[in-house]
């Protein structure tokens, strides 16, 4: 350690001061290994929510909390590796098509994905509804799915960015998770870990988002930009619409399938707007593409020729999964509208926790899923609405409809005049 103690750290950050980068390696480090208590590290992040950090203290604690772990290692003359990261919404579902779409187009794509996060669903809870497909595979593992196959989804090992693991854990129960600068050092700790030459953010705003307003969405999408490219990795993010779902499945098995469907060329609009708008960032960052018209036309090809829905099936055959079996979804249920009128507003995140209230997430670490649950939009905002019209299906236990019902419909808010229309990416930064 350094001469100044982890109490005058906390107290210059908590008077306002710029962390010099020896301070902030030093605390994180000490943190780490144990011997700066986890009640110092609750302050000094207190601090940081309070106070905010300038962008070389974010880079430098996102570089102390990558290297408390191994970087993984990958051939210079070899593939370029890239990834994705999603701050998460309801119906997030492109990681399933991206990370083999890009394998495709001579991209390799080691996806390190996370689990449900309160009414957002997780990568690997839905991959996990695929029998046989494993989410713990060890870092030897990772790497041969990505060297034999060209993708991968997995969680992460305890040899990735540690620091992050045991800082998360700590502001789960400080209340210090909305801090931007920590969200920062979280998500590109991990994300860096993996030593992508290219990463592309999808930073989701509106009511189904973690950043709801639009500005504190940008704020993030700019500090995660900046902090990807002070540590030499080609960045950039796309602001996108989070006030409906993405997609028209909510839930695990039935958002798999929906993922299939898109595979083989099919899929709802928007889903296939938003996910071939990152594959395009990361084709034009690496120079796979010189445009994106180019992108696209690649992209659109592998769908169209069924390449993509095949790098997918050796994807989940390569972890232990069966990409042929037929998933189980419940039983389905029509929710229906109350009243006439236009669809004004969607509470997104309402509809995720009535997923949840399915058994299709968790209430508790440890619960068991249900992965037959979800529901299935059949509207969405602007559309005019007849009483009695189907607005979801609800897959789920006959016991389960009345109880959870009322809940979805209570989701939707019809009005007598068409809200203007919300584009799906509001913006890209970087």
């Amino acid at each position: 350690m350094s001469q100044i103690t982890p109490a005058a750290v906390i107290a210059r950050k908590r008077d306002g001061h710029v962390l010099h980068a020896h301070e902030i390696r030093d605390f994180v480090n000490g943190f780490t290994a144990g011997t700066i208590p986890d009640y110092q590290m609750a302050a000094l992040a207190m601090a940081i929510l309070c106070r905010g950090m300038e962008t070389d203290e974010i880079a430098c604690l996102t570089e102390t909390m990558l290297r408390s772990g191994m970087v993984l290692p990958w051939p210079k003359d070899g593939p370029a590796q890239v990834d994705k990261h999603s701050t998460g919404g309801i119906g997030d579902k492109s990681s399933l098509i991206l990370a083999p779409l890009l394998a495709c187009c001579g991209l390799q794509v080691p996806m390190i994905s996370g689990r449900g996060l309160g009414a957002t669903g997780g990568t690997l809870d839905k991959l996990e509804a695929i029998p046989g497909f494993r989410t713990d595979l060890s870092t030897k593992e990772f790497q041969r799915v990505v060297r034999d196959v060209g993708c991968v989804i997995s969680g992460a090992s305890a040899e990735l960015a540690p620091a992050d693991k045991k800082l998360y854990a700590l502001r789960d129960v400080t209340g210090t998770v909305p801090s931007i600068a920590l969200i920062t050092a979280s998500i590109m700790s991990k994300k860096l870990a993996e030593n992508p030459r290219a990463l592309v953010l999808d930073v989701k705003w509106g009511s189904g988002a973690f950043m709801k307003p639009i500005e504190e969405a940008r704020k993030l999408a700019h500090s995660l930009v900046n902090t990807g490219k002070r540590l030499g990795v080609m960045t950039s993010a796309l602001l996108t619409d989070m006030n409906q779902p993405n997609g028209r499945m909510i839930g695990n098995a039935v958002e798999v399938n929906e993922s299939v469907d898109m595979l083989k060329g099919g899929g709802p609009t928007d889903l296939i707007e938003i996910t071939l708008a990152l594959c395009t960032e990361l084709l034009l960052l690496t120079k796979t593409a010189t445009t994106a018209d180019e992108a696209k036309k690649i992209l659109q090809g592998h769908l169209a020729s069924g390449k993509a829905y095949e790098k997918y099936e050796q994807m989940i055959r390569a972890q232990g999964g069966d990409p042929t079996a037929k998933l189980p979804v419940a039983p389905a249920s029509d929710v229906l509208a109350t009243k006439s009128g236009y669809l004004t507003a969607c509470n997104n995140e309402q509809l995720g926790l009535a997923v949840i209230e399915l058994g299709g997430g968790r209430k508790a670490l440890g619960d068991k899923l249900d992965h037959s649950t979800g529901l299935e939009s059949l509207v969405r905002l602007g559309q005019k609405i007849e009483r009695g019209q189907p607005l979801a299906r609800m897959f789920a236990p006959k016991d389960q409809v009345a109880r959870v019902g009322p809940m979805i419909e209570g989701a939707w808010t019809i009005g007598d005049e068409a809200p203007a229309a919300l584009p799906l990416i509001v913006e890209r930064i970087g």
